[in-house]
């Protein structure tokens, strides 16, 4: 088996930055930093808002971090018009309300069948891997199967939620259907990712789950980074993934 890629989000580098308006803490540095600790691919979400990472973030990170680009995006002509320009090696299609403060949940594969299969097919005829980021659900790993997506990334977030609640069986429960989702996709010709919420505590089931080839974490290493460093955060996570003691 080869090892399980980490792609570190750093979105919430440019949150913090955008708290004052100003250039510091450079998210650049951090993706940078990042790399450093070993990091295999670098995200980042641009939001229609654009609450956190700007456009010319982006830029920067295409240029001069020398790492692949893994861009978030909700599915609109804006975001198609950036993405087709920029080139990144990923993009991960994700749900997008305004009014949320984070991604509440997988991207309803389903109901935009219709509408994603063109959007797909263009981005990745322009060269860039394809993701949907979807709940554990079997229609909707069977969905992105259709519409042409070579990836897809698992949203985690119902089983660290649940989790952090202490409701085993609820988490046992999550757990189970993130087993079988993953299992389906690998069946389909489907690379797997996962992500959303994980942390030193519950990311070791996570890795440890049939076929999983990356995953993607943001927010707890940029949180964590405050009291230990984002090297270290980055380290720590490592050996949780790989299923040392922390």
């Amino acid at each position: 088996m080869s090892p399980i890629r980490l792609g570190v989000n750093i979105d919430h580098v440019a949150t913090i930055r955008n708290a004052r308006g100003g250039a510091h803490p450079c998210p650049i540095r951090a993706a940078l930093l990042a790399m450093e600790a070993g990091a295999d691919s670098i995200t980042a979400h641009l939001r229609e808002d654009r609450r956190h990472i700007k456009d010319h973030d982006l830029e920067r990170l295409k240029t001069e971090v020398p790492l692949p680009l893994n861009l978030e995006m909700a599915m609109t002509e804006e975001m198609l018009a950036i993405a087709l320009r920029l080139r990144p090696h990923a993009v991960c299609l994700v749900p997008e309300k305004r009014e949320e403060i984070t991604t509440e949940g997988g991207l309803d594969a389903i109901k935009f069948e219709t509408k994603l299969t063109p959007y797909v097919y263009k981005l990745q005829q322009n060269g860039s891997r394809v993701s949907l980021f979807i709940a554990p659900i079997i229609a909707q790993v069977e969905a992105a199967a259709r519409i042409g997506a070579r990836v897809i990334e698992l949203h985690t977030g119902a089983y660290a939620d649940f989790g952090l609640a202490k409701e085993a069986e609820k988490e046992k429960y999550e757990l189970a259907a993130l087993t079988s989702a993953a299992q389906t996709a690998h069946s389909l010709g489907l690379e797997v990712h996962a992500g959303h919420g994980l942390s030193f505590t519950n990311v070791g089931a996570i890795a440890k789950l049939p076929h999983i080839a990356e995953l993607n974490i943001g927010h707890f290493l940029i949180g964590e980074a405050m009291f230990i460093g984002l090297k270290e955060a980055i380290t720590k996570m490592r050996t949780a993934i790989n299923g040392g003691n922390i």
